[in-house]
């Protein structure tokens, strides 16, 4: 009997108009947002490789180890085709030198304000918004519209029991959906075989959690149009109902959830940080050039004082030991600084960490939320991905001041400065240069941050568990109310 339910609600939706024009908008907007993802991620790699090759040949060409300084890019992920996430909103590069803090810099949206008018319709938004009204729009009269044409009343003369009603009713409608949905998917993932896109096994293997999530998704408003179709007897009342429902669980639980937490926990702004961390470093160099000049002054008490060649090599002794103590007095300075910065920083992301968990957990309450972060995590385009980035960033800065200091130290550059010592001319201050360029065949490379499919899973695990709970509460809550449902 049941079969003959679902066949006999699959027949109407496929010859209903909803049903073409489902599968005409699904087909066409998730073609064209993977197509597009496609033209943009290919874009971002051209655009990343000539950055890089840039960076390299401006280092190349530089004669000082002392003002050696690269730029460190993110690379595109080719899972942003599907979900942009925050690619798009964070800085693209990071200088790092000894002089400059680690800080991502220029986001696309930066870049180009007019795409961050209309953001970007990717998978992900297409499914969180569209495909979830269409889930209501297929099922908010799935049981009241039956009753108010007169065909309930005309099935259950014959003997069905109400589950396998409710049930197939649940199924076929389900059916329906997910068919217009799954084509246009299929032939996603076709084109981006076509275009040859650099997937991985865990790339792959991601994107298959996402399909089968954006699936549960789906599933979760198509059970929640029965059951609003099947608390209450007049379709129009159960369509209003449906939509100021997904209205609250699509916009407006999410960013009230966000905005409540920012208001329980009070974060200082990252200017506000910076502001604190460049006082600091204000009032360390004065005091350091303050030092530093009284020491200067010594060394040229030193040098007038010298009346023979032995007096003059004895200056020039002592000059060198002076550069070498303000060479490392400077060091000092700036390990201080680089101290301090760093404590700030983790003070203020422990504090951002406990408003995000907080925002995120209010967000929850809503599926549309849930499905989005767990998106977000499986491309790895999640809150996390600038904390990840100027993390590995910051190692590798340590290794590059490291680095440059061995070769400044090797080639007898002190800051850059070059100091002659002549009998006959005196002293001659310039920059050490050399007009050969620098060697960086030794050079340490940057590795970008890889992800952890363990830690991956263990993120999403929940937000999977949350649908799936909610997914089975709300055709509980359907089948229950149905078998109390008056067919009258």
């Amino acid at each position: 009997m049941i079969k003959l339910v679902i066949q006999k609600e699959l027949r109407a939706i496929l010859l209903s108009p909803k049903f073409a024009a489902t599968f005409a908008v699904c087909s066409l907007l998730l073609l064209l947002s993977v197509f597009i993802g496609i033209m943009e991620y290919e874009q971002s790699v051209d655009q990343y490789n000539t950055a890089v090759s840039l960076s390299q040949q401006r280092m190349e060409r530089q004669t000082s180890w002392n003002s050696l300084a690269e730029k460190i890019y993110r690379e595109p992920s080719p899972l942003s085709i599907f979900v942009s996430g925050l690619n798009y909103d964070i800085g693209r590069w990071s200088e790092v030198s000894s002089q400059a803090s680690v800080k991502l810099k220029h986001s696309a949206f930066s870049d180009d304000p007019i795409f961050a008018v209309f953001r970007i319709a990717d998978f992900v938004f297409i499914i969180q918004i569209v495909l979830s009204l269409f889930a209501i729009l297929f099922t908010y009269d799935s049981i009241n519209g039956e009753r108010e044409n007169g065909t309930l009343r005309l099935v259950f003369s014959n003997s069905i029991p109400r589950a396998q009603y409710i049930l197939g009713k649940a199924i076929g409608s389900w059916l329906g959906l997910v068919l217009p949905v799954c084509v246009p998917i299929l032939l996603s993932l076709l084109i981006v075989q076509l275009f040859s896109i650099p997937l991985t096994t865990s790339d792959w293997t991601r994107l298959i959690l996402l399909i089968v999530l954006s699936l549960l998704y789906i599933t979760l408003f198509v059970m929640i149009g029965v059951l609003i179709s099947a608390l209450t007897k007049r379709s129009s009342i159960s369509f209003l109902f449906s939509l100021v429902m997904w209205v609250a669980f699509v916009l407006i639980i999410p960013r009230a959830g966000v905005m409540a937490a920012g208001s329980f926990v009070d974060v200082p702004s990252l200017a506000e940080v910076e502001g604190i961390r460049d006082g600091y470093a204000k009032d360390l160099w004065a005091q350091y050039y303050d030092e530093s000049e009284k020491r200067w002054l010594e060394t040229e008490y030193i040098q007038r004082d010298a009346a023979s060649p032995e007096d003059e090599e004895a200056a020039e002794m002592e000059m060198w030991a002076r550069m070498k103590q303000e060479d490392s007095a400077r060091k000092v300075v700036q390990l201080e600084i680089e101290d301090y910065e760093r404590k700030l920083k983790n003070d203020w992301q422990n504090i951002k960490r406990v408003q995000q968990r907080l925002g995120f957990t209010i967000s929850r309450f809503s599926p549309a939320s849930a499905y989005q972060l767990a998106a977000m995590t499986l491309a790895g385009s999640d809150i996390d991905l600038k904390a990840r980035y100027e993390s590995s960033i910051a190692e590798f800065r340590s290794q590059f001041n490291e680095y440059t200091d061995q070769k400044q130290a090797e080639s007898a550059q002190m800051g850059g400065i070059m100091i002659e010592f002549n009998s006959d001319t005196g002293m001659k201050i310039g920059t050490s240069r050399d007009d050969a360029g620098l060697d960086l065949t030794d050079k340490p490379q940057f590795v970008h941050p890889e992800t952890d499919d363990a830690k991956i899973a263990q993120a999403v695990v929940v937000d999977f568990g949350l649908l799936s709970i909610l997914c089975l509460l709300s055709f509980a809550a359907a089948f229950v109310a149905f078998l109390r449902y008056d067919l009258r």
